[in-house]
């Protein structure tokens, strides 16, 4: 290995601290966990200082977690689509995702119904016991 190293985006000689960010950043963020565990087992302080630079220099957000805010981003996008240009797909594509808020609706509201039924009954089941003790109280004293 040369003793200037070159990433993708500088072709001009760098030190060893940009050397090492360089490959770190061209293994991706596996390395970059790694160095910080790495870090934290020889002399925690170096694990520290790497999870202080990876969150200064926002290497958290480059896709870290795309895979899971993938699903809400999509959520919240979905009812705001740009027409395709085909008219017909267009109107089933509003009716289809009109008629899916709805059921959604429909559902929230049974399972909303659901719980209150849940819950009346276990407050009824409690009331009776509450006055069949009651009544094995007062018939127990008399």
């Amino acid at each position: 290995m040369t003793p200037t190293a070159t990433a993708s985006y500088s072709s001009r000689p760098m030190g060893w601290f940009a050397r090492a960010e360089a490959w770190l950043d061209d293994k991706g963020k596996g390395a970059w966990i790694a160095a910080m565990v790495l870090g934290f087992i020889f002399f925690w302080p170096i694990g520290l200082a790497l999870v202080f630079y990876i969150t200064y220099t926002n290497r958290w957000s480059k896709n870290m977690f795309a895979k899971s805010c993938r699903r809400s981003t999509h959520r919240s996008h979905m009812g705001h689509m740009a027409p395709t240009g085909n008219t017909a797909f267009d109107a089933y594509r509003e009716d289809t995702l009109r008629r899916l808020e709805e059921e959604q609706q429909n559902f929230e509201s049974f399972l909303e119904r659901l719980r209150e039924a849940k819950d009346k009954a276990e407050f009824d089941q409690f009331m009776e016991e509450r006055a069949a003790k009651a009544a094995a109280e007062t018939k127990t004293d008399a």
